[in-house]
């Protein structure tokens, strides 16, 4: 089971080694949700099994297992963890390995993984820790190195855009409208785009196009097949639910799986 990071004995501000890890599993009948909250160290959540979404002000991340959420440190953010999802957290000291500013989803290494996983099984130990400098000299080479991946729905503090954000990630299969939220907005349809893509960097249809992708590999990883995802996110043909995750990601959703989830199954 997950507990939050203070009751389980280790508060990162209190602690000042430049990398510490350790492994989280949350409860298999429900999510387990980290609320709004913010550190000196940075973190990276790698994923192992299942799968993790992380907000901050200018953005909502998904993350699959083969894949790790990197949070700067000092960053505002909530977390949420799938059921029966294996997590390993890492947190690093401000400074010690150079890292992105912002967040960001991080397509990890095996080399990495490995690393970190060390670190982990090491735990909190003063003979541990005596011999992880030699990891994390090799974490500050090959972590900078790590690719982005584009599983981000672009945001901002605005309530409207929060409010439609979270309705669309609650209401996966709606298909309400421009026009519609425009209207529920107390908005003319053409203000509301201008809005959406002064806000988002997006334009209405893209930023839509991009939630529906990130809950369609939230879904995936979970297990559901293509054409059971098609149906949840509303859409009556399988092949355009495909066409759209094609132009997001650059690949088929089954594809996109036998790269990601094959690689991770490989190493555990």
């Amino acid at each position: 089971m997950a507990r939050d990071l203070a009751l389980s004995g280790f508060i990162p501000d209190e602690n000042h080694d430049p990398a510490v890890a350790f492994f989280i599993e949350t409860e298999d009948d429900k999510d387990q949700f980290f609320p709004l909250h913010k550190h000196r160290k940075g973190q990276l959540i790698l994923v192992l099994h299942g799968g993790v979404s992380c907000e901050v002000e200018q953005g909502m991340w998904i993350v699959p297992p083969g894949y790790a959420v990197w949070i700067p440190g000092n960053t505002m953010h909530s977390n949420r963890a799938m059921a029966r999802a294996r997590l390993c957290f890492l947190f690093l000291e401000m400074g010690e390995i150079p890292m992105p500013e912002q967040c960001c989803t991080l397509q990890v290494s095996p080399l990495v993984r490995a690393l970190v996983l060390s670190l982990a099984e090491k735990g909190l130990s003063r003979y541990a820790r005596e011999r992880t400098a030699r990891l994390v000299a090799v974490l500050r080479d090959e972590l900078p190195e790590l690719p982005v991946a584009p599983l981000r729905l672009p945001s901002s503090g605005h309530p409207k855009i929060c409010q439609m954000a979270r309705f669309m990630a609650d209401n996966p299969g709606s298909r309400r409208t421009l026009s519609e939220w425009a209207k529920h907005l107390a908005m003319s349809e053409r203000n509301l785009s201008r809005f959406i893509l002064r806000e988002t960097g997006m334009t209405w249809r893209h930023w839509r196009q991009q939630l529906i992708v990130i809950m369609a590999v939230r879904y995936l990883i979970a297990g559901q097949s293509v054409q059971v995802v098609s149906r949840t996110l509303g859409y009556e043909s399988t092949t355009a639910f495909i066409n759209i995750f094609r132009q997001v990601l650059g690949t088929t959703p089954g594809r996109y799986l036998d790269q990601q989830m094959g690689d991770t199954d490989k190493s555990a």
